[in-house]
Order: structure tokens, then C-alpha cells, then sequence
């Protein structure tokens, strides 16, 4: 229902500043996290009359499925896949993660949600180490343009946050999720992408994980930073 047939105009106001800038409005959780919360009011105001869901395992296979009340079946649906998904946050220096391979690993747009697992768990100033294939380039115009032209993060993030709902950019949300991480850690990708891209989104390109983390050990000054590794960032819910 939403976003799948909703207008572009409430796609684009789901996704404003404020929503996305919302403390709850992270991986895992739902309870006051303002983007579900429109989402499920729209729903109740198309009079959604019943859901079907289902989770798969990672070799595509369906493992559960819930269906009925929009709102009660997903509840359901989110205690299963939190019992298998879910787990405790491990501050650490060093986070490396990846974007769980084909397809999602394509471009480096789609491998900001990857990381956003490992910026749940990454000490303050610490470093990312993110993998991703990354064959298909940038993945967003907009997206590569941001960066590219704007060096200041925190007047990147102001201009995001000053944006009425309304007047939500596409692809403004991936930049400032992205902002945000970039904020929080540096980050190293290790991808195909072409190394002067990498740069100009304000992240060290690295060609493998030795390297990348030599160079993180680098930035921080610290031979024994502490290392955790997630192998699929977009599988698991760091809470």
C-alpha cells in the first residue's frame, strides 16, 4: 500500500528530514519510529483489509509467513524475524560489514544501508570497513552530486534538516542517512568502484580487506583497535 501504490508526493513527505533525523528511525525498531507510523496510518485510511508476509533465509527459501490485520500480522511477523535477527550492540573501534553481495552490493547507494548496521556498534570516531562489489558505480546521480559538492557535512546535514517535508529532494534520505554515518566514522570501501568517486563521497577507497584495515588502524593510531566483523549488514538488526 505504502509505498507500493501510494503517490509520489506522500512517498516524498514519508520521507522527510524530520522522519529520518527521529531517534527511532533506525534498523529494528518500530515502537515510536515516525516513518511506520505514517505508513500505518495510510493503510488504516485505505481501509487495508489484509496483509500476507512472508520472511526468507538467505538462500531465498520462505521460512515463516503471517498474514491478516495489517498491524497485528506484522507484529507477529517482526518478533520471528527478531528472534533470529536481532542482536546486542558491541562498540568496537573497527566495524567491518558488507551489503550481503548480489544483488544489493551493486552500487555504492544501496551499500549505505549496510552500513548502517556497523554505525549502530562503531565507537564514536571509530572507523567503517565497508564491502561492496560496487560494479554499477554511484547509483544516484543526485546522490554522488551531493557529496561531490559539498565538503561540509554539518551544513549538508542543516540544509537537509531546514528542508520543508514537502520539499523532500529525491534521494535526499540515502544522503542523509549517509551524512550521518560519515559523521559518526570514517569509512573505507572496498569495491571496484573508481577510487576518485570513492573520494568525492567523502570516503578512503581500499581493493582489500588487509588494506582497508591497515588504513583504518592508520587514521585511528592504533595497531590494536579493537575489530568486529558483520558479515551481512542487511540481515542483522544491531540494537
Amino acid at each position: 500500500m505504502f509505498p507500493g501504490i501510494a503517490s509520489r508526493k506522500t512517498v516524498i513527505y514519508n520521507h522527510n528530514a524530520a522522519f529520518i533525523d527521529h531517534p527511532k528511525s533506525r534498523t529494528g525498531v518500530v515502537d515510536g519510529n515516525p516513518i511506520h507510523i505514517d505508513m500505518l496510518y495510510a493503510a488504516r485510511v485505505a481501509r487495508l483489509a489484509f496483509i500476507c508476509n512472508v520472511i526468507i533465509n538467505s538462500d531465498k527459501e520462505v521460512i515463516y509467513s503471517v498474514s491478516g490485520d495489517c498491524d497485528l500480522a506484522h507484529l507477529a511477523g517482526r518478533g520471528f524475524l527478531s528472534s533470529k535477527c536481532k542482536v546486542d550492540s558491541r562498540p568496537s573501534d573497527i566495524v567491518i560489514t558488507t551489503n550481503g553481495g548480489y544483488p544489493l552490493d551493486q552500487n555504492i547507494y544501496q551499500a549505505v544501508k549496510g552500513m548502517t548496521a556497523a554505525e549502530a556498534t562503531v565507537k564514536e570516531g571509530g572507523a567503517i570497513i565497508m564491502l561492496a562489489k560496487s560494479n554499477d558505480g554511484h547509483g544516484g546521480a543526485e546522490f554522488l552530486k551531493t557529496f561531490a559538492e559539498e565538503k561540509d557535512l554539518d551544513r549538508m546535514m542543516n540544509t537537509f534538516l531546514s528542508t520543508p517535508p514537502e520539499q523532500t529532494r529525491v534521494d535526499q534520505w540515502q544522503s542523509q542517512i549517509f551524512a550521518r554515518v560519515l559523521k559518526r566514522a570514517s569509512v573505507i570501501y572496498v569495491s571496484e568502484a573508481d577510487d576518485d568517486m570513492v573520494r568525492d563521497l567523502h570516503m578512503t577507497p581500499a581493493h582489500s580487506i588487509e588494506e582497508a584495515v591497515k588504513l583504518a588502524e592508520e587514521k585511528l593510531g592504533n595497531p590494536n583497535a579493537s575489530i568486529l566483523a558483520i558479515p551481512d549488514g542487511v540481515s542483522v538488526m544491531v540494537i
